[in-house]
């Protein structure tokens, strides 16, 4: 029997930029609380990841600082705060797991994408730890040398 194929065709919202400035230790997928026009925002496209970050308070996940623009075709009073902070869904366990992660000195929680699966938005989020800047060069050097193997490799057949 065929699998069903994924007919999604929403956008998959990548947080690139959390990949150069921090090394991603652990990953978890978690559902996000939305309004009505942020879902259809996020269908759009339309969201940024500029400085945002999560944080467990009261034994709550919080995502601050993510930016969902207002939806275009509504009308301004139906329309949502786009910095608003969002709560994401988990289980306790996975909770309290990241709260014990994160108590360590410069270790936070880093939103790396948000995509819809199954109808549901649902957002990536990564246990970073900061990169110093020697070692961005570093990560920066190991790209390019791996782009020049791909290339030869693919010059040589």
């Amino acid at each position: 029997m065929a699998k069903p194929q994924n007919k999604n065709l929403s956008p998959r919202i990548e947080n690139r930029r959390a990949w150069h400035e921090y090394f991603i230790e652990s990953k978890l997928e978690c559902g996000i609380v939305l309004q009505g026009s942020e879902v259809k925002s996020l269908r759009d496209g339309k969201a940024q990841f500029n400085d945002s970050f999560a944080r467990v308070e009261r034994g709550e996940l919080i995502m601050y600082q993510c930016h969902i623009d207002p939806y275009a075709k509504s009308a301004i009073v139906y329309n949502h705060e786009p910095t608003r902070p969002r709560r994401l869904l988990a289980h306790r366990r996975e909770i309290k797991k990241l709260e014990k992660e994160t108590t360590t000195k410069g270790t936070t929680l880093i939103p790396l994408a948000i995509y819809f699966k199954d109808g549901r938005a649902k957002v990536e989020i990564g246990v970073a730890k900061g990169k110093q800047h020697h070692d961005k060069r570093d990560s920066i050097k190991k790209k390019e040398m791996d782009r020049e193997l791909r290339r030869a490799m693919s010059h040589r057949r």
